[in-house]
């Protein structure tokens, strides 16, 4: 308790210790001077008697005779009375918030010590406020650690969140809460050095962790990774595609087809001979509208053809594709960015030529619809 004072007392603001002590330098001159001028006392007899009118001690050995002394021995003495009363509510005040931010601090520890499974998120940005309404919507058990007051204060707590306002570089909390019950560590400062030191203060006593970081500038994903880091994310390569397939969406096209295994590559010769690019392949499975995608991001028939070659030499791997193939019933469909809208025209013209198409941009809702009728 003695440690816990002493640390509140050396805590106090700069701003109230130096205006208390600009107010008793000022009332302490006023009174030395008041002393020697209306009280006609030498200096020495000033400063004690200053003291002691100031302090409301008043043993009596000087005792104010005429009107001025007495409005000056009284001015003195409330102003000291003032100035300790002012003082003893800065420290008191400072005191009742520091015991109820230990009291707060405390039941936050308390509620981790029970909770189970969480994911820990350092800083709580604009990234950070998206895997936390990500964790909070599926119910996760989430701690939440961030060094600006405001932000954490605006952060609803509850059985599932609990909130810590601490830097997470320049303490070692997260490592200690890093440990078996936790998930994840997420760290999404902007800051790629802050992430580096925190990746490296976790694994340093926690090497089973496990540490999702962002990364600002590509360049630091592979000294993240080497610190330790077990995945590496980028909004840079996020945003990238992310701004890639919105200028481009009034130039993409979904079409959903049905075919065997062995149409690929007659299918691939047309969206390639139009300078179109198969951005991915997205397999139905029978009733259920989420999708089975792989990406492809290929224009170059030569790719295709190695494809081709690939599967004619591992049986293993051609007899995998068209189980494939059997289980969404050769439904299936292509992403396809092309030039222009006449592209996509020959495109589809000549892939109706050889193949069933079913329909052109459909929802996956509509498509499980399709795909629902097949299993009938």
């Amino acid at each position: 308790m003695r440690k816990i004072t002493f640390k509140i007392l050396t805590t106090l603001p700069a701003k109230y210790i130096s205006s208390g002590l600009i107010l008793i330098i000022g009332l302490f001159i006023y009174g030395v001077v008041g002393s020697i001028f209306i009280m006609h006392l030498n200096l020495v007899d000033s400063i004690y008697y200053s003291v002691i009118t100031m302090a409301t001690v008043g043993y009596g050995d000087y005792i104010p005779t005429t009107g001025v002394q007495k409005i000056f021995a009284t001015t003195l003495a409330l102003g000291g009375v003032a100035l300790l009363a002012y003082v003893f509510n800065i420290i008191l005040t400072n005191v009742q918030e520091k015991m109820t931010e230990y009291s707060k601090g405390a039941r936050k520890l308390k509620a981790i010590e029970v909770m189970e499974d969480y994911y820990i998120i350092c800083g709580f940005g604009r990234v950070g406020k998206v895997v936390f309404d990500e964790l909070t919507q599926r119910n996760q058990n989430v701690i939440v650690i961030d060094k600006d007051k405001d932000t954490c204060e605006s952060i609803e707590e509850g059985e599932n969140v609990v909130v810590i306002n601490d830097d997470a570089i320049e303490d070692d909390l997260v490592a200690k809460l890093a440990g078996k019950k936790c998930r994840s560590v997420i760290i999404c400062t902007g800051d790629d050095v802050n992430n580096l030191f925190i990746v490296m203060t976790i694994r340093e006593t926690n090497p089973d962790a496990w540490i999702v970081t962002r990364a600002s500038k590509l360049e630091n994903i592979k000294r993240l990774r080497k610190a330790g880091a077990d995945k590496i994310v980028s909004p840079e390569i996020i945003g990238g595609e992310g701004l890639y397939y919105e200028s481009a969406r009034p130039h993409l096209l979904k079409i959903t087809v049905k075919h065997s295994a062995d149409g690929i590559y007659d299918e691939f010769k047309i969206i390639a001979k139009y300078g179109c690019t198969l951005e991915n392949i997205e397999y139905h499975i029978p009733g259920i509208e989420t999708p089975l995608t792989r990406q492809i991001k290929t224009m170059n028939i030569s790719d295709g053809q190695k494809y081709v070659n690939y599967l004619n030499t591992h049986d293993d791997q051609r007899q995998a594709l068209e189980n494939l193939y059997k289980n969404v019933n050769n439904i299936h469909s292509h992403l396809i960015s092309g030039p222009d809208k006449t592209s996509f025209d020959r495109v589809l013209e000549d892939l109706e030529k050889i193949e069933e198409i079913i329909g052109i941009n459909l929802t996956n809702k509509e498509i499980a619809e399709i795909t629902q009728k097949e299993i009938k």
